[in-house]
């Protein structure tokens, strides 16, 4: 038997409401505007009661809401909605984009962020995260395959630091480990704009059957409405919804509201069972109960179904018998679903629940009344408009400005910084940068985490996407990566954001696979400040003419908004997840260099573009100038050679280059197998017209390294030409310890290595 709460004696009903309209009500103490508390009493007709007070707070939260970003969000629906592949079969509104891959499969794919909780309380922060994108994949009717988590932490060696990373590393692990997915890949990132505000991000991959997709929805008046999985408790009310919606004062979180606690193996019943439910076709909708909990999902549930559902509060399963109606409704438990099933497959339903152990109870029903109406004993409670909760919220136009020191920024190219003079030089600038916190092998962490389990991951960490099979019969499988360089879009956030967005494409599509979808998490500031709100209009428009340059939808994605301590806002972080699909995952192209023989060549052009850079960032602390350019045609070219070259057979390995510029990219390549490599820059130094130093370090776009068969170099030759790729040879993989750059420098591989891998250990222990 499930605990109840205690009548209470003074229970605020509608009628009550009605008729007391100046009850004072703490509206500003659960984060709502004078302007829009008013808006509510304009609604309703009259003062709302606690618990519609408590719904709305939540629900109209920035972190729910959307108020302040979506105006500019829905130019994104403007972008064509099909796939370069196939059809969206769901996208922006639902809880994951939903995108044919072929054979009658599909594959749903979000990136979500639980960036404060994570602050607050690291461990629960995180594995709560990644609960709740998995479940947001539940919900679209998919099997959660995998999933990734890009994490950005402020300075390494700052205490603080030290506090949040191991804990948020092993909520990560030890929910998704729990729960049997594989974690593919993801980024580690340090900068000090992230001290006091880390950025934890997670995605999750499902697959389904185009015939087993299921909707956000509650249709079919008299149909039944199933609250499944977890009991409702006191953990996490306000939660994610209020704390995601604040800044952080400089002592600390300007709230603190319990943070959600995770059960994985709950969870991990919960997506099995859902499974079996689906595979029955006895749910007609379903949503699960993540930010806002029940507001959010009998709101949302009511609102894109028939418009009505009556609800029996007092009914829902509680493990806090002391819980008052307005914290049942705010409260984020986690591992809960919410069903609408028909009263006909009702005891199917039960059933199948029964069988996994997970508790159900018929909360509610839907209705054609318009209204969502919530129960108290013989109490009315709550009786409001559903849209007006989930969807009719406030729209904010903010202010826009660009910042005044923008100028005075990008002025300060570091192209003017000291540089390496001579080879000397150059290679003790690839030790420091391959032992610099960003550039460090991440093993610490990614070993941490299962990336194989299930058996169908094909590519994982540290390798550029992770790929993983989604039919075993014919090898069809995605391959999916993120990225962001929140230094570069602090120089400039329309071109950051695009050149997170052709990162990521270039990721997947050097790995073989074609890119197809996109989806976001926006990590800013304050939105209250006009420049951080410039700064976000600038990466959405980014976003925007570079996904309809490459014609790749924006499946959906997730704003986070209020990444600040104080009054000082972290950079511009826009994570781009970019989904590629594959006919066969086997035909994919590994990033390492593996045969001793094999031609090198480097595909692209490198400019004396530095700036924003790692080295102007580990070498002199630089932040100015302007970021590489972006040339759309140039990735989107590229990305199509490798796709062809993958399936052809014709390259033994590739990697982007990015981060550290190409001699990080050679670095990791002879590491990945210990296997050396002789390069040769002569000829690219003459065709670029450009310095060593420059033709290693330089970030320039559009570019990547490819090792194959010197027998299938004239056939890849044509192919790049074909396509419009510059190509350039630049030395062979000799087979030997260590990497040569031709009258440069000569570097062990284990001196590399050394400088490579000890950097973590050595600050968190090994």
């Amino acid at each position: 038997m499930s605990q109840q709460p205690t009548r209470i004696a003074a229970m605020d009903t509608v009628e009550q409401a009605a008729a007391t309209p100046d009850t004072e009500q703490p509206w500003a103490d659960l984060g709502l505007k004078d302007d829009e508390y008013a808006r509510i009493r304009e609604i309703l007709g009259r003062r709302p009661t606690s618990a519609e007070l408590a719904m709305y707070s939540v629900m109209w939260s920035e972190h729910c809401s959307y108020k302040s970003s979506k105006v500019h969000l829905r130019t994104f629906g403007d972008l064509p909605p099909d796939t370069p592949l196939g059809k969206q079969l769901a996208g922006i509104g639902e809880n994951a984009g939903v995108i044919d891959i072929g054979d009658g499969w599909a594959v749903t794919f979000k990136v979500e962020s639980h960036n404060h909780p994570s602050y607050v309380e690291p461990y629960q922060g995180a594995a709560t995260g990644v609960g709740g994108i998995v479940r947001d994949i539940m919900a679209m009717g998919a099997r959660p395959v995998a999933i990734m988590d890009p994490l950005r932490f402020g300075n390494l060696h700052h205490p603080d630091t030290q506090r949040v990373l191991p804990g948020v590393v092993k909520g990560v692990g030890g929910y998704g480990n729990s729960l049997g997915l594989p974690n593919i890949g993801g980024e580690v990132v340090f900068d000090d704009c992230y001290q006091g505000n880390p950025l934890v991000n997670a995605l999750c991959v499902g697959a389904l059957r185009h015939e087993d997709l299921h909707l956000a929805q509650a249709s079919g008046v008299g149909n039944k409405v199933i609250l499944f999985g977890a009991k409702t408790g006191g953990d996490g009310i306000g939660g994610v919804s209020v704390l995601a919606s604040e800044t952080f004062d400089e002592g600390g979180p300007a709230k603190r509201p319990a943070v959600q606690v995770g059960d994985p193996f709950a969870e991990k019943v919960l997506i099995e069972c859902c499974l079996d439910l689906y595979a029955a076709d006895v749910v007609d909708g379903i949503q699960d109960l993540g930010g806002a909990g029940l507001s959010c999902a009998t709101s949302e549930l009511a609102s894109a179904g028939d418009g009505g559902m009556r609800v029996w509060l007092d009914d829902v399963p509680l493990r806090d018998s002391t819980l008052r109606p307005e914290e049942i409704l705010m409260s984020e438990s986690q591992e809960r679903m919410m069903a609408v099933v028909e009263p006909a497959k009702l005891d199917a339903f039960l059933a199948i629940t029964e069988k996994w152990d997970v508790e159900a109870t018929v909360v509610g029903e839907v209705t054609d009344t318009g209204r969502l109406v919530i129960t108290w004993g013989e109490d009315v409670i709550v009786d409001v408009p559903p849209r007006s909760v989930a969807h009719d919220g406030p729209v904010y136009n903010r202010p826009i400005a660009r910042p005044d020191y923008l100028d005075a920024l990008q002025a300060d190219a570091a192209e003017t910084l000291e540089r390496p003079a001579d080879g000397a030089a150059l290679r003790q600038t690839l030790l420091d940068l391959l032992a610099s916190p960003n550039l460090c092998d991440k093993s610490w962490v990614t070993d941490q985490y299962d990336r194989y389990v299930r058996g169908n991951t094909n590519l994982a960490t540290p390798d550029d996407a992770g790929i993983v099979r989604i039919d075993e019969t014919t090898g069809r499988g995605v391959a999916v990566s993120t990225d962001c360089n929140g230094r570069f879009g602090k120089l400039d956030p329309y071109v950051g954001a695009q050149l997170a967005l052709v990162e990521s494409y270039r990721n997947v599509g050097t790995k073989g696979a074609l890119p197809v979808a996109v989806t976001d998490c926006l990590n800013f500031g304050s939105p209250e400040d006009p420049g951080v709100m410039w700064q976000f209009q600038q990466a959405i428009k980014g976003l925007f003419d570079g996904c309809l340059a490459l014609g790749i939808p924006v499946t959906g994605g997730n704003v986070s908004f209020y990444n600040q301590t104080g009054d000082v806002a972290i950079h511009p972080t826009p994570v781009v997840g970019v989904l590629g699909v594959m006919e066969d995952v086997d035909v994919r192209i590994g990033s390492g260099f593996a045969t001793a023989g094999d031609v090198v060549v480097q595909l692209g052009v490198t400019r004396e573009e530095l700036s924003g850079g790692e080295w102007a960032h580990v070498a002199h602390g630089h932040l100015g100038g302007l970021p590489p350019r972006v040339d759309l045609a140039a990735e989107k070219a590229l990305a199509d050679l490798m796709v062809e070259a993958a399936k052809a057979g014709l390259v033994s390995a590739s990697h982007d280059l990015s981060d550290g510029g190409l001699a990080i990219t050679l670095a990791e390549s002879v590491l990945r197998h210990g296997v050396g490599a002789r390069i040769d820059l002569a000829e690219l130094l003459a065709r670029d017209a450009v310095d060593p130093f420059v033709a290693l370090h330089a970030e320039s776009a559009a570019r990547a390294v490819v090792a194959l068969p010197a027998a299938g170099l004239a056939e890849f030759t044509a192919l790049a030409e074909r396509h419009g790729v510059p190509l350039v040879r630049i030395g062979e993989v000799t087979g030997g310890a260590g990497l040569e750059i031709v009258g440069q420098y000569d570097v062990p591989l284990d001196e590399m290595r050394a400088a490579h891998t000890g950097t973590l250990p050595a600050v968190f222990g090994r």
